[in-house]
């Protein structure tokens, strides 16, 4: 019977943080597991597994590793996932082609082109004849690489994505095409001079929004298998950064290019108008201050979470204490304050210095005096389509403390702030609240932007911070907007 192998790594790398991701990092489903971990997700394996059960080919599960945005991975869990997952596929008797999940910004400590570099050793061990699509994020630095050694690229058309299982039945019905020979994938690809600052990086708004659209009509084209827009990840400091557009023709590779290309300019062509004005911390609690639409989103881009900042950031906290500001909700990273709200116990008060922890670029620690309102497990569940697709989540245990009428959260895991069941899980109803400060970018949005009376975005420094020229790249190309 044939067989379609089911796999994935998965790792955003931030190459201007110190902190390394070992192996310990990442969260593993192996075998039948993966099924049972991953089947009722929002996810693209959960995409994966949906179309192959519908289907008559034997469909293997193999290892799905993932771990939460942060530096690079190691060379040793580097070594140790994609050893593994290729042993995995060696085992598989008549295996016939693999659907590989994949980040498209992984960087390893030896390889800044991690996901290629994955790609190249299994066409190195299986060589051509095995078809290979992948599933890349909305946020890939897209090498050639990649695209040479795939057969094809299928990339996330949301931002926040919510759209991820359905890019894995996607992937997966153009295997079933390859593999009955319907059809023979060429893909192209073209690159923009530019960085795409995370800012314009919504695919609900310009410029990302219009070009996603024309993707999408391009799809409709019978000879036009997959088209994809990728907006980058900035924060990798590696040659590839920055948007891409890749192309999937059915053995059309002229064509491909042509409209890759294509792509590339309706993007490069906005580039004038991508300016950046965003506030300060203390200027972003003035506005919201003087705002009667609530709640009002704080979103502190420079410690974007989902971006592999320490989620400790405290300069928007600074503001909010230091304008005395009310009913506000914030969540910090601090697993020592856990450890002494637990201590102290639930109805105690404490005096605390939270945040700022991790390093120098995210602020000093705040103190402040409350009482333990709740201390929680950390784990609670998202069932709608969010950024990451996941179902199951776990930030540690958490503590909840009141200071005055405004809730500090602590948590002893970086969680990403996709889903509002982080604040209900612990009794917050986040609509009540005046203020809710965000340590993300785009992503919130999906979850956030529903409930909010009013969005500010916040210019504060750190690892993810909103403007490019705040970084010292070293390793891009050049010429590259707005760097040259």
């Amino acid at each position: 019977m044939t067989t379609i192998a089911i796999g994935g790594i998965m790792h955003e790398s931030n190459t201007f943080s110190s902190v390394q991701t070992g192996i310990d990092a990442f969260s593993q489903s192996i075998g039948d597991n993966l099924i049972d971990e991953w089947k009722d997700t929002h996810h693209e394996m959960g995409g994966f597994i949906e179309c192959m059960e519908s289907q008559t080919y034997n469909m293997h599960p193999t290892l799905m590793a993932s771990a939460t945005p942060s530096g690079p991975v190691t060379d040793s869990a580097f070594e140790k996932l994609t050893d593994y997952l290729i042993d995995q596929f060696r085992s598989i008797n008549n295996l016939n082609g693999i659907l590989l999940a994949l980040h498209g910004a992984l960087v390893v400590e030896s390889y800044p082109d991690g996901d290629g570099e994955i790609l190249k050793r299994l066409r190195d061990c299986f060589g051509e004849s095995i078809p290979i699509v992948v599933t890349l994020d909305h946020h890939a630095n897209v090498s050639k690489q990649m695209v040479d050694k795939s057969t094809a690229l299928v990339i996330y058309k949301t931002n926040p994505h919510i759209d991820q299982r359905q890019r894995g039945i996607q992937a997966t019905e153009l295997m079933i095409k390859i593999l009955d020979g319907l059809v023979s994938p060429t893909q192209a690809l073209a690159k923009p001079p530019m960085i795409l600052n995370i800012l314009y990086q919504n695919t609900d708004a310009k410029p990302m929004k219009p070009i996603l659209d024309e993707i999408r009509k391009l799809e409709t084209k019978d000879h036009i298998l997959v088209g994809s827009g990728a907006a980058g990840y900035p924060y990798a400091d590696v040659y590839e950064v920055g948007p891409s557009f890749v192309v999937v023709t059915d053995n059309d590779m002229k064509g491909a290019q042509k409209e890759a290309d294509r792509l590339a300019d309706l993007l490069w062509n906005e580039h004038k108008n991508l300016t950046l004005n965003l506030p300060d911390a203390e200027n972003a609690v003035k506005q919201a201050l003087k705002s009667d639409k609530h709640p009002i989103i704080l979103v502190e881009m420079g410690d974007n979470i989902g971006g592999g900042s320490p989620g400790d950031s405290t300069f928007i906290l600074t503001e909010l204490v230091k304008q005395n500001a009310s009913n506000y909700v914030v969540i910090i990273c601090d697993p020592e304050c856990v450890e002494s709200c637990i201590h102290a116990g639930v109805g105690r008060k404490v005096s605390l210095c939270v945040g700022g922890k991790a390093d120098k670029q995210h602020g000093e620690p705040v103190s402040i005096q409350g009482t333990v309102r709740l201390i929680h497990d950390g784990h609670y569940i998202e069932t709608e389509p969010r950024h990451g697709g996941q179902r199951n989540h776990h930030q540690g245990l958490t503590a909840v403390v009141s200071v005055g009428d405004s809730l500090v959260v602590l948590t002893s895991k970086r969680q990403t702030p996709f889903s509002l069941h982080q604040l209900y899980s612990i009794g917050i109803d986040p609509e009540k609240m005046q203020m809710i400060v965000v340590k993300a970018a785009i992503a919130y949005r999906a979850a956030y932007e529903p409930i909010a009376g009013k969005i500010i975005e916040v210019d504060t420094p750190g690892l993810t911070a909103v403007n490019p020229l705040h970084f010292n790249y070293k390793n891009i190309r050049s010429p590259l907007f707005p760097m040259d």
